[in-house]
């Protein structure tokens, strides 16, 4: 009887033993709970409040962890993972909040490991979020900084924890590409990160498009970058700016005749768009001023004609498409400077030509081929004056009105054309030097 009653006393201190146990982790689940309903608030007490609970709460599963019946419970990990991680949002020092958050993503990792049923699923996501919170908080001042290598780092954690969320993804690329100006090292991680934002849903995908490709131009990478505004515009074919730069790629590739298509079909999606009209014109500006230069080394006389015809009839579509242009928006520099240059080409050529009239041409020629120069060279002279008005420190915009003046042969203003050509390139000359 004696024995029976010893073993009944036995059996009840090991159940209220057990039972302190399990009470350890129920007050840190306790404490926990109510500093998650706290959190966040404004309210002085509130605040003071849920720092009270998730102190009593970090009491509680630091008693849980080093008892032997609770530490290696799944439970307690989650939880040790979900209030420290809470206190090291908590701690803006990072001294302080560091070993802190060491625990917590030991802890979260362990939880993780040993939660095969998903029962501590709920925490240990809370868990995670705080870890999501710490790092975007840290990355976002690095970056106000211009820490961007810092803020990468962060970033990157704030990616890992969140489980590639795509704010934390365009946050981590971003840091990263900043960086890259710095060292170019981390253009590849900025690279990779925008591409996981290409592979989902993100809102914000026809921008993503335009920085990676200008990731690819910075790294040298044509093809991708080719390849990737390609994609960009055929996902968003309405996007100006898609459509925008991957003209400017395709003209800075040398490949024209591809482009030309590309843009009449932007210019049908958006025909008030006077930049589409800009690049077109330059199109044909670059054929014609590369067919004159042809022209110019020929040897054989009709070949001659022929691509000075070419380059003609070229300088004419460009000046239609930048009279265009001009139409919607009669301040755009670079459409005048241009139009100004294309307009005055035949009128330099005439120049030229009457120049070179052979020994046996009279004097009644040569006047008459200079005058029809100065016929052409006075339909460009509004344009090349505009560009100067609108830029006078613009080089390009200069030498073409000097041109001008150069150019001109009417005896009457002679020696005032002469004047005029002498005072732009005085200005020209006091011009700061392009490193």
């Amino acid at each position: 009887m004696k024995i029976k009653l010893l073993m009944a006393g036995l059996l009840g201190l090991v159940s209220a033993t057990t039972f302190a146990q399990k009470g350890e982790l129920k007050d840190a689940q306790t404490g926990y709970d109510a500093y998650t309903v706290s959190a966040g608030s404004k309210v002085p007490l509130l605040v003071t409040k849920a720092k009270a609970s998730l102190a009593d709460a970090k009491t509680a599963i630091d008693k849980a962890a080093t008892n032997d019946k609770t530490s290696a419970l799944p439970l307690t990990f989650a939880l040790k993972g979900a209030i420290y991680s809470a206190l090291a949002v908590q701690d803006s020092v990072p001294a302080t909040s560091a070993p802190l958050l060491a625990t917590a993503k030991d802890a979260i990792k362990k939880a993780t490991e040993l939660d095969t049923k998903g029962e501590n699923k709920k925490l240990i996501g809370e868990a995670n979020t705080n870890l999501e919170i710490y790092y975007s908080a840290i990355g976002v001042k690095q970056y106000q900084a211009g820490k961007y290598d810092l803020a990468y780092a962060a970033f990157d954690n704030y990616r890992q924890a969140s489980n590639d969320d795509t704010t934390a993804v365009y946050y981590t690329a971003l840091a990263a590409s900043n960086q890259g100006g710095t060292d170019a090292k981390y253009y590849p991680f900025a690279i990779a990160n925008y591409n996981k934002l290409l592979a989902t849903n993100y809102s914000q995908n026809a921008k993503i498009y335009r920085y990676l490709t200008a990731l690819y131009l910075n790294t040298k990478d044509t093809t991708n970058a080719m390849t990737t505004i390609a994609q960009g515009v055929a996902k968003y074919p309405t996007n100006a700016e898609l459509r925008e730069l991957e003209i400017r790629i395709g003209l800075q590739a040398g490949k024209e005749g591809e482009i030309i298509g590309k843009i009449e079909a932007a210019i049908a999606n958006d025909p008030k768009n006077k930049v589409l009209y800009y690049y077109e014109g330059l199109i044909y500006s670059k054929i014609g001023d590369e067919t004159d230069d042809k022209a110019t080394k020929a040897k054989d006389p009709a070949t001659k004609v022929a691509l000075n015809k070419t380059a003609l009839d070229n300088y004419g579509k460009a000046v239609d498409i930048y009279k265009k242009a001009v139409a919607i928006d009669p301040e755009y520099f670079e459409a005048n400077l241009n139009l100004g240059y294309s307009l005055m080409k035949p009128a330099i050529d005439l120049y030229n030509a009457a120049n070179n009239l052979p020994a046996n041409a009279t004097q009644k020629d040569y006047v008459a081929m200079r005058q029809k120069a100065d016929a052409q060279f006075d339909i460009a002279k509004p344009y090349l004056q505009k560009a100067v008005d609108l830029n006078p420190n613009s080089s390009d915009a200069l030498n073409n009105l000097r041109n001008y003046y150069r150019g001109k042969y009417d005896p009457a203003q002679a020696a005032d054309n002469k004047t005029k050509a002498a005072d732009l390139k005085k200005q020209i000359d006091a011009l700061p030097t392009k490193n």
